[in-house]
């Protein structure tokens, strides 16, 4: 039972995470679009509150979960397709640290980036949840 209980609290907290992954890259599209001062101190705010407020706890979680689970059921490291998610996830991570430093770079006016090229980052996260989903249902290897 407390298995279930775990993926249930790991998939929660994936689906909040990337909740976060999806719409801090789409508030950055916004931010890089807007020319007032007020649409920029608005969109630091919401960026930072989502990203310390959402995305870092969700991710904690996500890991916590998702160790926990493992340890469980050591099997599946045995297993091709959880080397792959795992690997997926460790990237996934990193994806979230360059949305943290964009964030950054945002707040201190030092941002270089179009819009355009927002657009494409928002992009990103979803070929991670499609892999990693694809994955874990699956099991290809």
């Amino acid at each position: 039972m407390l298995y279930l209980w775990l993926k249930a609290f790991h998939i929660i907290s994936i689906v909040c995470w990337f909740a976060g992954l999806f719409y801090l890259p789409r508030l950055f599209v916004y931010h890089a679009q807007s020319e007032d001062s007020v649409s920029k101190e608005r969109f630091i705010i919401m960026e930072r509150k989502l990203y310390r407020g959402i995305m870092g706890p969700a991710m904690i979680a996500s890991l916590i979960f998702g160790g926990w689970l493992l340890m469980l059921n050591p099997g599946f490291l045995s297993q091709g397709w959880m080397h792959v998610k795992l690997t997926l996830v460790f990237l996934l991570i990193g994806y979230h640290h360059m949305c943290g430093a964009q964030l950054k770079r945002f707040a201190r006016g030092e941002n270089k980036r179009t819009h355009v090229f927002y657009r494409w980052f928002n992009e990103v996260p979803v070929v991670f949840l499609l892999a990693i989903v694809i994955l874990v249902v699956v099991k290809p290897f």
